[in-house]
């Protein structure tokens, strides 16, 4: 990377330039050179300008979207109503935003929820690129000004707002800017990336409220806000009223678009193609996001790719089926294996079962045939299926004690001795809440279950073998999308939406499964589902 190019992609910090590692001999020149000092230009994305053809080749299945997009910006300094792009993750909905800001050439500011995990480090994250500010040791990585509360920060915003677009201005005065390091137009965009991170933080209602109400208090037409959200817009429903925000939706990828994705700059297309007819299917059931997707598949695809002496080759039918043959054995486990939920592989597992035969054969295939399952079911969403029946059968008021990191309720605890008042109201109680049957409970508190009861399966695993267990991935391995595991459990009705809490504004879930059925696929993972019931 030349002295001259660095000062244009240094500006941008984003997802798609921090990915790029850095060298020894990058981090010296750093030293040595005087540090860059941030001009007008750097507010646009850097880089040579993106064509729309190219635009629209470097996301496949996003053409309606990126069209959408570009008619609601509109033409040089037109102003805009706030946008509100949302989608499931992974779906391209920030790199398609930056991309398109490339295309334009048009000046923005980009700040992360992610990054900035509180209100003040949103808002200094915002004045400082507007000030041109940027953090090195001879400022001690301190911010240019130091914002509180949301009262000053829309003073501090409104006076570099209105300095910016006016050095903006005097940029057009001069001449046309034409080239791609000079901002086009002299109005500025504001994008806030990941905003549903915001109801993790204190304060969340009032931090949303003033966000969705920026536009309003601003009142600058040469300014434009873009939001960038995982969750949909009724999950922001406030009764404060403000300027409603134009939705743009990025669905989730179909699995023609997916193989479109992973196709591009592939070597060898045909023999990647027939590498994605046997694997592209199988696991589009389990997760369709395309980081998963793409980090599943690299071994995977080498693994298919062993019989091969030239990777260049292009397979025929006979060849297709001698790959397929070798690669076949590996399409189940692997399913298991993308989980972060640890699975063994299946010669371990038939180690340890002829292990456990040999000591006692008669109970073990009492049990065998107890935690069989008619149907087949990921190991993933079996523990999601535990989770929501523990989440209907016991009370919120206990989980702190029955997941505690022991793993469940210890036995072992001295219990004061119960009188006969508080023997006949439990009993009430427990009548009581066998008439009302399985409660309902918020996806929350389902999540904070499934991770507890994951985490705990490695303990007891641990304490079962002496052997390490088979983590896919080690500490880097995926976590499948456990909302899409809950979509297809709520499609087959082992658990049903109870209705949604105005209070809460989010939908409540039930589990429908019997205790014979849960302890049946608590078995199949051995795990230790009555230490965790409570029992009343």
């Amino acid at each position: 990377m030349g002295n001259e190019e660095s000062p244009q992609i240094t500006r941008r910090a984003t997802r798609l330039s921090s990915s790029t590692p850095v060298t020894s001999n990058e981090v010296e020149t750093e030293k040595i050179t005087k540090p860059y000092k941030l001009t007008v230009n750097d507010f646009v994305f850097g880089g040579e300008k993106l064509s729309f053809n190219d635009l629209l080749s470097s996301f496949p299945a996003r053409g309606n979207q990126i069209r959408e997009l570009l008619r609601l910006l509109g033409p040089v300094n037109s102003p805009m109503l706030p946008l509100f792009v949302y989608g499931d993750p992974s779906t391209g909905k920030t790199s398609t935003i930056l991309q398109i800001f490339r295309h334009l050439n048009r000046p923005f500011v980009y700040a992360s929820c992610l990054t900035c995990y509180s209100l003040q480090i949103l808002f200094e994250s915002v004045l400082d690129q507007l000030l041109l500010h940027k953090k090195n040791a001879a400022n001690g990585y301190s911010s240019a000004r130091r914002c509180v509360k949301p009262s000053d920060f829309v003073n501090f915003l409104r006076g570099d707002l209105t300095s910016v677009i006016e050095k903006l201005k005097s940029l057009k005065k001069v001449g046309p800017n034409k080239s791609a390091g000079k901002p086009s137009g002299n109005m500025l965009y504001l994008i806030f990336d990941n905003l549903e991170l915001i109801h993790e933080w204190d304060k969340s209602s009032t931090a949303l409220s003033f966000m969705f109400n920026l536009y309003d208090v601003l009142k600058m037409h040469e300014v434009g806000l873009i939001f960038i959200s995982n969750t949909s817009p009724d999950t922001y429903y406030s009764n404060m009223g403000y300027t409603e925000h134009v939705p743009v939706y990025f669905p989730e990828y179909t699995e023609d678009d997916l193989r479109q994705i992973l196709m591009r700059n592939q070597p060898n297309r045909k023999l990647y193609s027939s590498f994605l007819d046997v694997v592209l299917r199988p696991f589009c059931r389990t997760t369709r996001r395309v980081d998963e997707l793409s980090t599943a598949f690299s071994p995977l695809f080498r693994k298919y790719c062993e019989p091969l002496s030239d990777l260049a080759s292009v397979p025929n039918e006979e060849m297709k089926r001698r790959l397929f043959s070798h690669f076949r054995p590996h399409i189940a486990p692997s399913l298991n294996e993308i989980f972060w939920v640890p699975s063994k592989s299946s010669t371990e597992a038939e180690t340890n079962k002829d292990t456990t035969l040999k000591g006692s054969t008669r109970k073990s295939e009492v049990g065998d045939h107890f935690a069989q399952i008619d149907f087949h079911m990921s190991t993933s969403a079996k523990y999601l299926l535990i989770s929501a029946f523990l989440a209907s059968r016991n009370p919120a008021t206990l989980d702190a004690s029955l997941f505690d990191s022991t793993g469940g309720s210890d036995s072992r605890k001295r219990k004061r001795k119960a009188s006969e008042k508080s023997i006949e109201q439990k009993e009430v109680a427990e009548q009581e809440l066998l008439m009302k049957g399985p409660g309902t409970f918020p996806l929350e508190r389902l999540l904070a279950i499934f991770q507890c009861i994951t985490s705990a399966a490695d303990s007891f695993d641990e304490d079962e073998h002496e052997n390490d267990d088979l983590r896919a991935g080690g500490d880097g391995g995926l976590m499948s999308d456990v909302l899409l595991q809950l979509s297809s459990l709520c499609n087959a009705n082992f658990i049903i939406k109870g209705g949604s809490c105005p209070l809460e504004g989010s939908t409540r879930y039930r589990s429908t499964v019997s205790e014979d059925l849960a302890l049946k696929v608590a078995r199949s993972l051995k795990f230790p589902l009555p230490n965790y019931l409570y029992r009343r």
